[in-house]
């Protein structure tokens, strides 16, 4: 029997059902209610109901109880949580595991900011005008916070956004994408089953865009989070309510430059899983590998072996390396844009073709590609893929390959390849990039590590630390007194 989600508004009602597939073979996983405008409301009625009355605030040690009992929780239901993520969005399971067990880490992690919280002493009483007085700060959180999710890690995401809020005390309302609502709903759940009451946190999948937008636009908003593309990110954060702030996660094209003295042998399985994990749905996916001349080929050529060698199939079997596309028209596209470059003069190495999922959904899946000498026109040299494709191009000059790093409107982590610190200081440099990595590829994070795009990436600063602090405000006592 297909499982069934309700609202989990309290006091809503739905206008709906919204189908969730296994992008895999296209089959019926589950249904979720849908949350209409009136439902909206309710939430957001509640939510800053919440908000306004300090009363009902949650202490900090019931804030750390919830946290803690939750990460317990999961701990326990470890191998539902990443079938159901592998399921829903397609991420092979040897890698969702891990990202079942990063989400637990970030439940604790984000237990450590509250015990970690705390304000700052102003200094005073170095003045005629400051002496008598004595100021701090106290941090105290923002307000409500509606956060938007995107589906590339269904679980993680939303540990990323919902996880900060109860943090750092704020009623959050949370929306999933459509595609992959299953593990937002299951972690919600889980939270409520943890001592969560169920009006601090509410999920609802929105399938009409008004109605989304509406949600966002709304006044009674204190803090917008979002992570998804560009476009509609940076839509959405024009028709923010006076005062609200914001943090945008978008793509990148990540840049990767390999010189000539760079171990290969260590390079090149991380260069091939820095861009076909996930099938590439990543938006810091290795996509476009500079490579001194002298080893340009040997490089690309070698990547297109080891995809070759990797296992497309299946997310939910152990084997599979590299699973479907979230949609078949993302299929079509990133096909699309293979046979352009190809067309404009790319050697195409590896991949370049669709693969059946098996099931009623059709092409679901993408062989692993790798194109060489890839013309700048080309679609693909000028926006992220957000699929299983790599780019090597070779260079005989490094600050021509930096030149060629740097000329989109994108920008957010970089990786170069080189034995030379002098070379490595000097990409770091000159990378226009928010992280570099230096000998390991551009997709590394950690949890709380920041985590930010430049320019059409994006804007502050993602990362549980970082977006805990994000979802609070300083407010400052200053004490006078003659004593002082």
């Amino acid at each position: 029997m297909t499982a069934h989600f309700p609202l989990m508004v309290p006091g809503a009602s739905s206008t709906g059902t919204h189908d969730v597939h296994a992008p895999f073979d296209g089959s019926l996983i589950a249904t979720v209610d849908v949350a209409g405008a009136s439902a909206v409301e309710t939430a957001l009625a509640t939510a800053h109901a919440l908000y306004t009355d300090r009363d009902k605030w949650l202490s900090a040690p019931q804030r750390i109880e919830i946290l803690e009992r939750t990460a317990a929780i999961m701990q326990e239901r470890a191998d539902e949580l990443a079938i159901e993520s592998a399921r829903e969005g397609g991420k092979p399971l040897i890698d969702s595991q891990v990202e079942v067990a990063r989400a637990i880490d970030g439940v604790r992690n984000c237990v450590d900011c509250i015990k970690e919280n705390h304000g700052t002493e102003i200094p005073m009483g170095i003045n005629p005008a400051s002496m008598g007085r004595m100021a701090m700060t106290h941090r105290e959180p923002i307000g409500v916070v509606v956060a938007v999710s995107a589906f590339n890690h269904p679980l993680n995401l939303i540990i990323h956004q919902v996880g900060p809020a109860i943090a750092s005390g704020c009623p959050v309302i949370i929306k999933p994408a459509g595609d992959t609502p299953l593990s937002c709903m299951r972690f919600i759940g889980i939270l409520r089953e943890a001592g969560l009451p169920a009006e601090w946190c509410m999920p609802m999948v929105v399938t009409d865009r008004n109605v989304s937008t509406s949600l966002v636009a709304d006044k009674r908003v204190g803090f917008f989070s979002f992570i998804g593309s560009g476009k509609v990110g940076w839509s959405l954060r024009s028709q923010l309510a006076p005062g609200a702030r914001c943090a945008l996660e978008h793509g990148g094209a990540a840049p990767v430059i390999v010189e000539a003295d760079a171990d290969l042998d260590d390079a090149l399985p991380l260069l091939a899983k820095g861009g076909f994990y996930h099938a590439g749905q990543v938006c810091v996916s290795v996509q476009r590998v500079y490579a001194h001349s002298s080893i340009a080929k040997q490089i690309a050529e070698k990547i297109a072996e080891l995809g070759n060698k990797m296992i497309v199939g299946d997310p939910t079997s152990a084997e599979t390396e590299v699973g479907p596309l979230i949609r078949t028209r993302e299929v079509d596209r990133v096909h699309e844009w293979v046979e352009d470059a190809i067309a404009k003069g790319a050697e195409k190495l590896s991949g370049g073709k669709k693969i059946n999922g098996g099931g009623k959904a059709g092409d679901t899946c993408y062989a692993p590609t790798v194109l060489f000498n890839v013309p700048d026109d080309a679609i693909v040299s000028k926006n992220e893929i957000f699929g299983p494709v790599i780019l090597v191009n070779s260079y005989d000059d490094m600050d021509e390959a930096i030149a060629k790093a740097n000329s989109l409107p994108v920008a957010f982590q970089a990786s170069i390849f080189t034995k030379n610190i002098d070379k490595a200081m000097r990409a770091f440099k000159r990378f226009d990039a928010s992280a570099i990595m230096v000998n390991d590829h551009t997709a590394f994070r950690v949890d709380w590590m920041p985590f930010a795009g430049l320019r059409e990436s994006g804007h502050g600063v993602g990362g549980i630390p970082h977006t805990f602090h994000d979802m609070q405000i300083e407010k400052m006592l200053v004490l006078r007194s003659p004593e002082l």
